[in-house]
C-alpha cells in the first residue's frame, strides 16, 4: 500500500486548512508556527507518548498514528461543525 496523498480534494483549500489547524491547536495550548502548522503533530505525539520522528515512522502502530492524527483532525472537524451550526443559525 502506498503513502496516502496529503493533498486536499480542493487544492485551493490547503491554506485555509492549515490556518484552521493552527487556530484549533493554539486554542488548546500548543505552540504553532503559522508557516509550518504540520509540525504541531510532534508536540502532540510527545504529549501522548508516541515516538513520532521527522523522517520514517514505519515502526508506529495504526493506533499510535491515529492517536496523534485524531487529536488534531478531531479538533479540526469539531471546529468546522461548530462553524457550520453557527452559520445555519444565522440563516434562520
Amino acid at each position: 500500500m502506498g503513502r496516502r496523498s496529503r493533498r486536499p480534494l480542493v487544492p485551493e483549500a490547503r491554506e485555509a486548512l492549515d490556518q484552521l489547524k493552527a487556530q484549533v491547536m493554539r486554542e488548546v495550548g500548543y505552540q504553532v508556527d503559522p508557516s509550518k502548522p504540520d509540525n504541531v503533530k510532534f508536540e502532540v505525539a510527545k504529549d501522548v507518548n508516541v515516538p513520532l520522528q521527522k523522517d520514517y515512522n514505519g515502526q508506529l502502530t495504526a493506533k499510535q498514528a491515529g492517536t496523534v492524527g485524531g487529536q488534531i483532525g478531531g479538533r479540526m472537524v469539531s471546529e468546522l461543525i461548530r462553524q457550520a451550526k453557527q452559520h445555519l443559525n444565522k440563516q434562520h
